[in-house]
């Protein structure tokens, strides 16, 4: 009777074990920043690199963000 216990037990362990896993995997998969194409993202990317001013990065950020 102990044995089954003890393997009802390690089984318990392990099917939450796996659980924990799955739900982290699918919580990672899911992606938390904009696309790498979003007009933002380029902007920001170009700014960094030194290809336009900060000046520059600033008019067109806000005209990013108006609503037309």
């Amino acid at each position: 009777m102990r044995i089954v216990l003890l393997l009802f037990m390690i089984a318990l362990v392990v099917a939450v074990v796996l659980g924990v896993m799955l739900v982290a995997r699918t919580r990672s998969a899911t992606p938390l920043s904009p696309p790498a194409d979003d007009p933002r993202e380029i902007l920001k990317r170009r700014y960094a690199a030194g290809e336009i001013d900060e000046d520059e990065y600033l008019r067109r950020m806000s005209g990013l963000s108006q609503d037309w």
